[in-house]
């Protein structure tokens, strides 16, 4: 065998052994995100007052009156992450935050855009969502275990 071949088996090996902790990384970056929105809607909940004034005079969600808005981003930030989290239904919860943080951007790009630190932040949760978006939830994930069980019964 060449050294070359060796030198590629020797590699192949390495990233075999790599590609195991793919499910481990799956999660880390569900909860990652997750714990982001997570935090974010609890803080909107904190002060109801504070959080439709922040919606009235600071963010300008277009197409909803600021009321509106406040609870649907409220609601989304507080109802997908645990969803992602737990890979359940994981490519939905994935797909409706990563709109959620579309939102955000669009809806506070006047003072994002002056920010890159935030803006960056946006920009690398939609990264971490479309990977679970494309990829899916992964192995550790409540997707993957509800598809297990009922391809076992199914058999």
């Amino acid at each position: 065998m060449s050294t070359l071949a060796r030198a590629n088996a020797n590699w192949n090996k390495l990233l075999g052994w790599l590609g195991a902790l793919t499910p481990l990384l799956d999660l880390l970056i569900r909860y990652d995100v997750a714990s982001a929105f997570f935090k974010s809607g609890l803080t909107k909940i904190e002060s109801w007052d504070k959080t439709v004034f922040l919606f009235q005079e600071e963010y300008h969600v277009p197409l909803l009156p600021p009321e509106a808005a406040a609870f649907f981003g409220t609601f989304g930030e507080l109802a997908f992450p645990p969803l992602l989290l737990l890979g359940l239904a994981g490519r939905f919860a994935a797909l409706a935050l990563f709109f959620v943080n579309i939102v955000a951007v669009v809806s506070y790009w006047h003072v994002l855009g002056k920010n890159e630190a935030a803006l960056a932040s946006h920009f690398y949760w939609g990264v971490l969502l479309a990977v679970t978006l494309l990829h899916g939830p992964g192995r550790l994930s409540l997707d993957h275990w509800i598809r297990r069980w009922v391809e076992a019964r199914s058999a």
